[in-house]
């Protein structure tokens, strides 16, 4: 089991995944501060992983506090919420779970003391990550019956047992949840440039798990389905509005495109925690742009002239209309999506674990 982050005595434990398949290290992360920084320059990545981490690295803020006061703890937490917010926009499980750890610490504040409060916060980010790992299963469990038994499955970025707390993930826990029913299953991994996290860490995480996974540079996804080499596409996703549009890894609308042309089932895998019900479409995303470096750069060497202009969108959105259907952990949502989508998120007071 790859344990992507994990509260221990010492302080937060996380692989850092920068430096993935090359070298397997462990950071400890001793503050508040430094959890907001591995989350900033993606020591640790993927929607899911970056709401447990947040809320990891909030609980041990709040544990380190060494006033005598509530009001001070208050005060200490609220900015460590806002510097917590301020390290990645587009991921919406990072909000969501910095707002889940707010309304614990309004409702502690209100009738325990101190130490009482800290003990909540850090049982409340230990709930989160266990959570996080059921969801994946269960992701794993609706999924797999969409994949049909001897397919190749084509994966972009890395939503995998690393983009989530560990284990399963929620893309590849579509492709291990098919594996694990008995159905015979490959992967395609795009490499995703400009960070390769489908070539450093898909490729990496199905190696361990022995299952067969054949890597191309991202300007290969149109030949192989051309070629009649991919049966689906499951990919994960960092935001969902409301009807479906999906916000995921730069590469993932192109992806969609090209499976749409060819008659190919494009499928989104995320947990409930990854739904903004309050956007109505993708239009409202907000999307990260990053240091252009990433792009004119391999590590430390330069594959780019000097003074050229660069883009460096970390983030596309997939319009509803390219989706086929979107797993989740209560179940699986169709078509048209601002129903099923509320239906499965409990809007509508029914909240269902069966396909919507």
């Amino acid at each position: 089991m790859i344990k992507t982050v994990e509260w221990t005595s010492e302080g937060i434990r996380m692989i850092d995944q920068r430096l993935l398949p090359a070298e397997e290290k462990y950071l400890l992360l001793k503050s508040c501060e430094e959890v907001a920084d591995a989350i900033r320059k993606m020591a640790v990545r993927g929607a899911p992983a970056i709401g447990v981490s947040a809320a990891m690295g909030l609980a041990l803020g709040a544990t380190q506090f060494v006033g005598t006061s509530v009001a001070d703890l208050q005060d200490d937490f609220d900015y460590h919420c806002d510097m917590m917010a301020a390290t990645r926009p587009t991921a919406v499980n990072l909000f969501w779970a910095i707002e889940r750890m707010r309304a614990t610490f309004e409702r502690a504040a209100a009738t325990q003391d101190l130490s009482q409060i800290k003990q909540t916060l850090r049982a409340e980010a230990e709930k989160i990550l266990q959570e996080d790992l059921e969801a994946n299963r269960a992701i794993g469990r609706f999924g797999a019956e969409l994949i049909p038994d001897g397919a190749t499955v084509l994966t972009h970025c890395n939503a995998g047992a690393l983009a989530t707390a560990g284990d399963y993930g929620t893309a590849l826990g579509v492709i291990r949840g098919a594996r694990d029913a008995g159905k015979r299953v490959a992967v395609i991994a795009d490499e995703t440039r400009p960070f390769l996290q489908g070539l450093r860490l898909t490729a990496w995480e199905l190696a361990k798990d022995d299952i067969p996974v054949t890597v191309i540079t991202d300007n290969m996804a149109g030949h192989v389905m051309k070629s009649g080499l991919v049966h689906a596409v499951v990919v994960g996703a960092d935001r969902i509005a409301a009807n479906g549009d999906t916000a995921n890894k730069i590469g993932t609308y192109m992806v969609a495109v090209l499976a749409h042309q060819h008659s190919i089932p494009f499928y989104v895998a995320a947990p409930i925690s990854t739904l903004d019900l309050t956007l109505q479409s993708g239009d409202e995303i907000p999307i990260e742009e990053r240091d252009p470096r990433e792009v004119t750069h391999v590590r430390d060497h330069q594959l780019a002239p000097d003074g050229i202009e660069v883009r460096n969108p970390a983030f596309d959105v997939t319009p509803n209309s390219l989706v086929a259907a979107i797993i989740t952990d209560r179940g699986v949502a169709r078509p048209p999506y601002t129903e099923s989508l509320r239906r499965l998120a409990g809007e509508d007071g029914k909240a269902t674990r069966q396909g919507a």
